[in-house]
């Protein structure tokens, strides 16, 4: 790289003579903005001037579209300019997004009976601890729509779904309000509104009949319970086979006839084994 010294300012007025000290050639250099901002050092001017040159795209309306919840690759795409030449006027307006997300978090949901008295964060915390998911992983945005307002929006994945919550943000006292703009925002404020999923499947109709649980099959407990003994009421036991003709007579005791069980209403009598014995036809009724 030639140095070069000053000779003087052009005859046009626009242009500023330089001139080589080794060879004596002169060159005219643009007495431009760009000289200007590089002869006082302004570092920024000169970024500024670059972008509005190779580019349509002001550094304002950079930072609106910034603002606006565009990414710095986004703009920077539209704009047809490097991310870095992008990144040094998205800078302050990022910090302000990530600023007032963390803010949001402060604020109160609004209910049906006023504000909640717990905040954006607690509440949805509380609500991904209830489903199971890492509240850890879960990132926070904010950006301004056209209308002015903030919109705040939360980020998660569950599974291999990707999930957003967006909520208004109005700043005020005692952190501010936030209100439910979608479905995941409402759900993730009212926790009660989750139901945890079934663990539990059942076999298809097909299966079930096909199985049949058996002593290897059952569990210790079940295959240690004893077998059942018949119940003394039960009027539907097995009536036992008695000869066509008894031998002889068997005397009925009256102890037995008193402990006869009584016949439960609603079904058909059965006689008892001392009327089978004796031929006597019952005349309970």
């Amino acid at each position: 790289m030639r140095t070069l010294r000053v000779v003087g300012l052009h005859e046009d007025g626009k242009s500023i003579v330089c001139e080589d000290s080794a060879s004596g050639t002169r060159f005219l250099l643009p007495a431009d903005e760009r000289l200007r901002a590089a002869a006082r050092g302004d570092l920024a001017r000169l970024g500024q001037i670059e972008i509005e040159l190779e580019s349509q795209m002001r550094p304002r309306e950079i930072q609106q579209r910034i603002r606006a919840g565009e990414s710095v690759e986004q703009v920077a795409a539209s704009a047809g300019v490097t991310a870095q030449r992008v990144e040094r006027y998205a800078y302050p307006v990022l910090l302000e997004r990530s600023r007032t997300a963390e803010l949001a978090q402060s604020a109160h949901p609004v209910r049906e009976d006023g504000p909640d008295v717990q905040t954006l964060g607690e509440v949805v915390a509380y609500g991904f601890g209830v489903r199971g998911h890492d509240y850890s992983q879960a990132t926070w945005d904010s950006w301004k729509g056209d209308d002015g307002r903030w919109v705040v929006v939360l980020q998660w994945k569950a599974g291999r779904s990707d999930n957003r919550a967006h909520w208004a943000f109005s700043p005020g006292a005692h952190g501010g309000t936030v209100t439910a703009l979608d479905e995941n925002a409402e759900v993730l404020l009212d926790p009660k509104a989750y139901r945890a999923p079934r663990t539990v499947r059942a076999l298809d109709p097909a299966r079930e009949a096909e199985y049949q649980p058996t002593l290897d099959s059952a569990s210790p407990e079940q295959a240690q319970l004893p077998a059942a003994e018949p119940d003394p009421d039960d009027d539907t036991r097995e009536i036992p086979r008695v000869p066509a003709e008894p031998e002889e007579d068997v005397a009925v005791p009256e102890q037995a006839e008193q402990t006869r069980p009584k016949a439960k209403k609603n079904h058909p009598i059965v006689p008892s084994w001392e009327d089978v014995l004796l031929g006597v036809r019952s005349q309970r009724g």
